[in-house]
């Protein structure tokens, strides 16, 4: 079964500084039928203002992936993690026992566009930790690259969760598979452009959830960038 959940379905925020979209229940947006998605707690789709951002704040237990579409990312956290983010880089903050950070956009005259993931961990009570890689387009293009898993296999951040995430850019007509094992569930967002998912049309800041399926069959229609989950 494939349930979507459309773009214009998220909680939606404008705060000036943020402009901000919810497809599960966060801060002020609370919907008791969109809580989660197996582990799967948050996606927040975020254009940050030139000079705005997050101040420090406080997070435990969840392992926070941040995804950066356009723009510049700046980092601290209280782990000793930081760095600036841009499109290709992904980032991994495993709060555990807690941990504070900030998130600004690192420039004064574009907004930075990005995603942040939250995923619910399955060991708690562990010091926190940070990482950040950087994966190219051509790794990301007509194919279904792992940027977060639980043994960090092809380079990926590892997470404490048997989860797995990738990352995809599709030309139109650009197919990718990526099959199921029994008693999984997946997740796809799409960050930019169209495509079909096992047949059903997803366009920019659409969502599906998919359970009991086989496989996940992504097809562009136009060009697209897609991050799917393989979650438990």
């Amino acid at each position: 079964m494939v349930t979507v959940r459309s773009s214009e379905a998220r909680g939606a925020f404008n705060f000036g500084w943020l402009d901000t979209k919810h497809t599960f229940s966060f801060g002020e947006y609370h919907d008791p039928e969109h809580m989660r998605f197996s582990a799967l707690r948050v996606i927040n789709e975020d254009v940050v203002a030139p000079g705005q951002g997050f101040g420090r704040h406080p997070h435990r237990e969840m392992e926070i992936i941040t995804y950066v579409l356009s723009g510049a990312l700046r980092h601290e956290d209280s782990s000793g993690g930081g760095g600036v983010m841009r499109p290709g880089d992904v980032q991994r903050m495993s709060a555990g026992t807690g941990v504070t950070h900030s998130e600004f956009n690192d420039s004064d005259t574009e907004p930075v566009h990005l995603l942040q993931i939250w995923i619910r961990p399955n060991v708690r009570d562990v010091p926190p930790r940070y990482g950040q890689i950087s994966v190219p387009e051509h790794e990301r293009q007509g194919r279904l690259r792992v940027v977060a898993s639980p043994d960090g296999r092809e380079g990926s951040l590892p997470i404490y969760q048997d989860a797995t995430v990738m990352a995809t850019l599709l030309a139109p007509g650009e197919s990718v598979t990526h099959n199921l094992p029994d008693r999984r569930s997946a997740w796809v967002q799409v960050a930019r452009g169209e495509v079909t998912l096992n047949g059903q049309t997803l366009r920019a800041g659409d969502g599906a959830g998919l359970t009991g399926e086989r496989a996940v069959t992504l097809r562009a229609v136009a060009p697209a960038e897609v991050l799917v989950f393989d979650l438990p």
